[in-house]
């Protein structure tokens, strides 16, 4: 922040020094704001190393699980949680949830159904909190009422849903923090009774369709079925939830099909030498084909972000959320040391994201490629 001397008697001078002042004034709040910015990482207990958290101001530590009496949680690898609360030693703003659940994590339903082992898993979640030094907890229940991921399930579930976010709202209190991660269609849940006990929502905007689709196209195209970011969005909106408070997925991870994985990290993409590059200009998403012009891998990049960053700023959303490639404010979000971002995320998280709340000049947007 620039400091200025006033000189006194040139009444010149005392203007511009009133205009600069003025200037500094807007430049102050813009400070301010600056430190409601949400950057989140999902990090994983099974990997090896950990973000940077010069990048960050959240991580969701993934997973726990309901334990088998249905009454409490199971922390897969305590000591990585404590090594990723340990961060905070580096930056002490740093918040740190735990995510229970994640894709075929099971018991959810069985908890959830009456009050006695909701209302016990929600004190674990207060005691968890508690001795781990947390700054709350996400719920990533796939999903209420549906057992595509192989979890039990029962038609009570959406309710018991509701009443397991009242539940533990109540025993962390109003200080902590509570989120969910939802499905891209707003399917399974009452978000508009789950609204007042809830910070925010992250939209799991991935995975949405299967290769050769786009799996997070943020517009349709001949390259969708059904599903964008766009449809996700205004599915969470029409559901009841306010969207300043919506938080989007963007995997840092591709799907590939006919001759790659079907799943593939960023640092595996770019070093896909073989394959072209392409642009979807209307789902505005890249994608690459082999040689025969055949789709073989969907993926995000740094434009495809910068189109999200707008998006999400037109829309009045709470963030966005991104991995490998790392989209960044100038001036609004103080820029890491990206290489050792990229080294660390793409071997610590399966996801990465970068929320960054509601901003005034997206033009100020940079983006950086990895």
């Amino acid at each position: 922040m620039r400091t200025f001397k006033l000189i006194a008697g040139l009444f010149f001078l005392l203007l511009v020094v009133a205009c600069q002042d003025k200037k500094r004034s807007s430049q102050i709040k813009v400070a301010e704001n600056e430190s409601k910015y949400v950057v989140l990482a999902y990090v994983t207990s099974w990997g090896e190393s950990t973000p940077d958290p010069a990048c960050l101001t959240h991580i969701n530590y993934a997973f726990g699980h309901v334990t088998d009496n249905f009454k409490g949680i199971r922390i897969d690898n305590e000591p990585r949680l404590q090594m990723v609360v340990g961060l905070r030693e580096k930056k002490t703003s740093l918040k740190v949830l735990l995510s229970v659940g994640g894709w075929g994590s099971s018991r959810f339903s069985e908890m959830a159904q009456t009050d006695s082992t909701r209302m016990a898993f929600a004190a674990d979640c207060k005691r968890v909190i508690d001795q781990f030094d947390l700054d709350g907890i996400d719920i990533d229940w796939e999903y209420p009422g549906i057992g595509t991921a192989g979890v039990s399930f029962s038609p009570e579930d959406t309710d018991n849903f509701s009443l397991l976010m009242k539940d533990i709202r109540h025993a962390i209190g109003k200080d902590k923090l509570l989120t969910i991660a939802t499905q891209a269609g707003a399917k399974y849940y009452n978000l508009k009774a789950v609204e007042p006990y809830v910070d925010y929502v992250n939209i799991m905007t991935y995975d949405m369709e299967e290769s050769p689709n786009h799996h997070s196209a943020l517009y349709r195209s001949e390259m969708t079925e059904e599903w964008s970011c766009e449809d996700a969005v205004a599915a969470h909106v029409a559901a009841g939830f306010p969207v300043g408070r919506l938080v989007l997925g963007i995997p840092f991870y591709g799907h590939g099909t006919n001759e790659a994985p079907e799943l593939l990290d960023y640092r595996h993409i770019i070093a896909l030498d073989s394959l072209q590059s392409c642009w979807d200009s209307a789902a505005q998403v890249p994608y690459m084909v082999n040689s025969q012009g055949h789709v073989v891998v969907n993926y995000e990049n740094a434009q495809s972000i910068a189109f999200k960053c707008q998006f999400l700023h037109q829309k009045g959303m709470l963030g966005l959320c991104t991995g490998i490639m790392i989209a960044m404010m100038k001036g609004y979000i103080t820029p890491c040391r990206l290489s050792r971002c990229n080294e660390s995320l793409t071997l610590s998280a399966y996801f990465f994201f970068i929320c960054i709340f509601p901003v005034e000049r997206i033009s100020r947007l940079q983006y950086f490629v990895l």
